[in-house]
């Protein structure tokens, strides 16, 4: 069943990245020729007017066809014939409808929670004994307040208590830290501030957030905090992986990634944390999907922007043949990568982790 939830976020996850390039396309003029659910052998096919809608066997995948996307083409209504803004707004499409989706799954996975945490410190580690409080938290002991509204640590914003979770998964233990907080409403620069010791999960564990009730003003003010704070994770994670930060064993494709949801799905203690858990696992991969389809590289959405940004600058196109013959290439090294990934994976699962 695990597996199948995967399959579903999967699929839904490509379908709506999908979809934002087949709607702009479709009220831009752009002549679509197929919209297609999955890839490989179709399992469903059915023309309506000039589109074909195809339902095919993989599930992990999906396109959207425009007419002369990669050619010079007559057709007035062909993708390199319509205005710049229009395809760039189309390009860009995919990866805003990945955010939209990423959004929504985080609003109803904060919906689904007892309150709405904040970044603000409610209390600190404490023991009581014979009425006398002892606080044995050492961001207390070095600086911390409670009613303080954490804006940073160490340079790092701050948006959500998943920043939390972040950053001191990376933290080591007794070491000060630079950390800016706002109290009575000015903010302030606290130096050499350390944390307590770590738990199992290597979070730390000396002080409390507050959490409020939830309406609408402070789920949406949750939701766009968590949403930023993804969207800040992952900037952060991609840049580890390019400056080799991030180990090869630690390169995972959609085979992990099916596995990760699965081991969610079934580890989960009952109904609603399985499905707050899958939530914000979907919100996470999504992001992740339209973030990784707007970079610079070519055969994604973002290098064919860069090349439509190049047209902007020279006043004139590349030739077709010349982008078509880089973002061949793109595609062959992306293609690589997912091997390399997926190969990982599969070592990972036979080694049970231990993929030396």
């Amino acid at each position: 069943m695990g597996i199948v939830i995967a399959i579903i976020i999967f699929g839904l996850i490509v379908t709506v990245h999908e979809f934002g390039h087949f709607i702009c396309a479709k009220l831009s003029g752009i002549k679509v020729l197929e919209f297609s659910v999955g890839m490989g052998p179709k399992l469903l096919q059915k023309q309506k007017g000039e589109t074909k809608y195809s339902l095919r066997l993989l599930p992990l995948g999906g396109y959207c066809a425009m007419e002369g996307e990669d050619a010079t083409n007559s057709d007035p209504r062909s993708f390199r014939n319509a205005k710049l803004w229009k395809r760039m707004v189309v390009l860009v499409a995919g990866a805003g409808m990945n955010f939209v989706l990423g959004f929504v799954a985080i609003m109803i996975y904060v919906c689904m929670m007892d309150g709405v945490p904040t970044t603000t410190v409610k209390d600190f580690s404490r023991t009581e004994e014979n009425g006398v409080t002892t606080y044995y938290a050492e961001s207390y002991d070095t600086g911390l307040e409670k009613g303080d509204k954490i804006v940073s640590i160490d340079g790092t914003n701050i948006y959500s208590f998943l920043d939390f979770n972040y950053v001191f998964y990376n933290m080591h233990e007794h070491e000060g830290h630079e950390v800016i907080v706002k109290r009575n409403g000015e903010k302030i620069k606290l130096d050499d501030v350390s944390f307590g010791v770590k738990d199992a999960n290597r979070k730390f564990v000396d002080f409390a957030i507050i959490y409020k009730n939830k309406n609408p003003l402070t789920v949406l003010q949750g939701t766009g905090g968590q949403f930023m704070s993804m969207t800040h994770i992952i900037g952060l994670s991609l840049k580890q992986l390019v400056s080799g930060e991030v180990e090869k064993e630690e390169v995972s494709g959609p085979v992990g990634v099916v596995s990760t949801i699965n081991k969610t799905a079934k580890e989960s203690e009952n109904v609603k944390d399985g499905i707050m858990n899958l939530l914000y696992m979907m919100s996470l991969i999504s992001i992740n999907v339209g973030i990784f389809n707007l970079l610079p590289i070519p055969g994604l959405d973002g290098g064919r922007l860069l090349f439509c940004f190049i047209e902007f600058v020279r006043r004139k196109p590349i030739k077709p043949e010349h982008e078509g013959y880089v973002h061949l290439a793109g595609m062959v090294l992306l293609f690589g990568i997912m091997i390399f990934a997926t190969y990982n994976d599969i070592v990972t699962l036979i080694t049970g982790g231990k993929n030396g």
